[in-house]
Order: C-alpha cells, then sequence, then structure tokens
C-alpha cells in the first residue's frame, strides 16, 4: 500500500488499510481511520469519504478523515475503482454509476465493524465525489446524512456544450473507439506531470491553472492522480444524470459546502434549489475550489462536525 501521503497524520489518529468489495465485485482499498482512543467497545457515527475526480486518498479525502477521527467519527477515504491501489481494469476508467456504487460499497464495510453504528453512516464527497456521493444517497437509505465540499456534477459538467457542439463531441468520442480496439487498449492521457512541477504551465488559465496548482505541484501531487480518465469515459456521463433524483434524499438531511470564489460555486446552487428540506448551502469566505481539498484553515470542520452530530444520532 501507499505511503505517500499530501498530509501529516495526527498523533492522536490511527490510519490502517483496509480491502472490501463492492456489488460488481471490484476490489476497493481504503484507508480506515480512528482515533487511538476510540472505545471500541461502545458504537460510534462513521462516515465515508470520496476524493475529488481522478484523485485518490492520499490526498483530499486524508485530510478530512485525519480531522474527523479526533473528533470521534471512524472514517474510510477510499481510492475509486480503477484508480490507485483499486481494482478494476483498464485504468483509469471512468463510470458514474460505478464511481456511486463505491460509497455504498464503504457503507456496506462500515456497517460490518463491530464499533460502527450502521444508523449513523454518512458520506462526504469532494468535487466530483460530491456528485457521486450524492447519487449514491438517492437510492441508499443507509446514508443518513450527506456533505459535499466544493460539489461538482461530472455528468452535468459533460453536457455544457451546445447541442452541435455535443454532437460534434460524441462523434469524436466513437470515432476513438475505434482506435481503441484495434489498439486493443483504451486512450489515456495524463493530465499532470510524473514529478511535481515548480510553476504553473504558462499555457494554463483559470480553472485549469488551479487544479495544476494542486495536482501537478507539490501541494497535493501524487503518483495515483494524474488526472483524467480514459478518453472515451466522457461517453457514459455525457448519457447519465447522476442527480435526476435528488429530491429523493429528503428527509434525510444534506450540507452543500462551497467556496465564496470557487468556480464551481453552480453546481452546489443548483442542487440546492433541486433538492427538498433539510437542505442547507454554506459558503466558506475567501474561498476558491481546491481550497476546500487540503486547506485545513478553511474547511469548515466544526461546521461538518456539527452537522453529522446533529444528524446521526
Amino acid at each position: 500500500m501507499s505511503e505517500i501521503y499530501t498530509f501529516e497524520l495526527n498523533e492522536n489518529v490511527k490510519r490502517e488499510h483496509v480491502f472490501y468489495n463492492n456489488r460488481y465485485g471490484i476490489q476497493l482499498a481504503a484507508d480506515l481511520y480512528t482515533a487511538k482512543d476510540l472505545d471500541k467497545n461502545k458504537k460510534h457515527p462513521a462516515i465515508v469519504v470520496g476524493p475529488p475526480y481522478a484523485g485518490t486518498k492520499e490526498q483530499g479525502p486524508g485530510v478530512y478523515a485525519n480531522e474527523l477521527a479526533q473528533r470521534g467519527f471512524v472514517v474510510i477515504a477510499f481510492d475509486p475503482c480503477f484508480m490507485g491501489e483499486s481494482g478494476g481494469a483498464p485504468r483509469h476508467v471512468s463510470s458514474p454509476d460505478i464511481f456511486s456504487e463505491n460509497f455504498s460499497a464503504g457503507v456496506d464495510f462500515l456497517g460490518m465493524l463491530p464499533y460502527v453504528d450502521r444508523e449513523r453512516i454518512g458520506t462526504i464527497g469532494i468535487c466530483g465525489s460530491g456528485g457521486f456521493s450524492l447519487s449514491a444517497a438517492q437510492v441508499d437509505t443507509r446514508i443518513k446524512a450527506a456533505v459535499t465540499c466544493s460539489l461538482v456534477d461530472m455528468s452535468a459538467a459533460s453536457k455544457m456544450a451546445s447541442p452541435t457542439e455535443l454532437l460534434a463531441e460524441k462523434k469524436r468520442l466513437n470515432e476513438q473507439r475505434w482506435v481503441d480496439f484495434e489498439n486493443g487498449y483504451p486512450e489515456y492521457i495524463p493530465a499532470f506531470p510524473k514529478v511535481p512541477a515548480d510553476s504553473i504551465p504558462e499555457e494554463l488559465e483559470g480553472a485549469k491553472a488551479e487544479y495544476f496548482s494542486y495536482y501537478g505541484m507539490k501541494r497535493g501531487h501524487h503518483p495515483h492522480a494524474l488526472g483524467n480518465f480514459t478518453t472515451t469515459s466522457k461517453l457514459s456521463l455525457i448519457n447519465y444524470d447522476l442527480l435526476a433524483h435528488i429530491d429523493e434524499i429528503s428527509p434525510r438531511p444534506i450540507l452543500l459546502i462551497a467556496g465564496e470564489n470557487a468556480h464551481s460555486m453552480a453546481f452546489s446552487e443548483t442542487v440546492y434549489a433541486n433538492a427538498k428540506e433539510p437542505k442547507e448551502l454554506y459558503i466558506v469566505p475567501d474561498a476558491i475550489h481546491i481550497d476546500l481539498y487540503d486547506d485545513v484553515h478553511k474547511i469548515p470542520f466544526d461546521k461538518i462536525e456539527n452537522f453529522f452530530k446533529e444528524n446521526l444520532k
């Protein structure tokens, strides 16, 4: 298992590597975080944390798990299927259905731990995992409360184009299928360097430059998270609506956390508008999208702790 992490483990927290299968039989690799003094003779609330799109457990999810374990929660941070140390082939495939299922698989695992209360399990989805976690919660009633941070609905993002542009993109991607079939493997083009860069490439602007400042540089670089998925993966996202049933999560609560200056703010606002009560949109002052990946001074952990303690009773 990887021992490369983008943050320091708190001295009062225990991290354990674990493995379990999802309902497709694909093995997931995860890290289980608990306080070292956790009383395992009692039942505790638990949380499943998913990474940003193309991220891994050693990055943002571990930051959240490390902090929340100190606050009494049992937390797992996982590698999505086809990513990191989880199973699945070919590598770097994106599947909205399987990525949503990964959250329910985490609930499966936590529910088998004798010191976890099955009636007190929640989720946190960061960036793209925000959409996947809410998609899981739409059908998995065992998820009693859901938090998203810097939410991006990847199915909606994949359709942000005019009908003409979208048709052209479908044609391009399907032409690539012929190439992949002939080659015997799908095209995968990493977005970030294998070795952390010292600066952001001059040609990158806006969100692309922001993502590079995390994934492509020392701050968040990890060899298992070089960005992008197989080129034809986008077809599944175009053909999928992750949050078509967002209103069915109610009466279970949703907390949507977004940075005041985040380029992704509109996704949280849309979900908030479409979801039913109880729901809350919480704006973090002076924060951009990636600040909610790992900036422990801006991530509102007190807010998250209080939300789960109130709703995982």
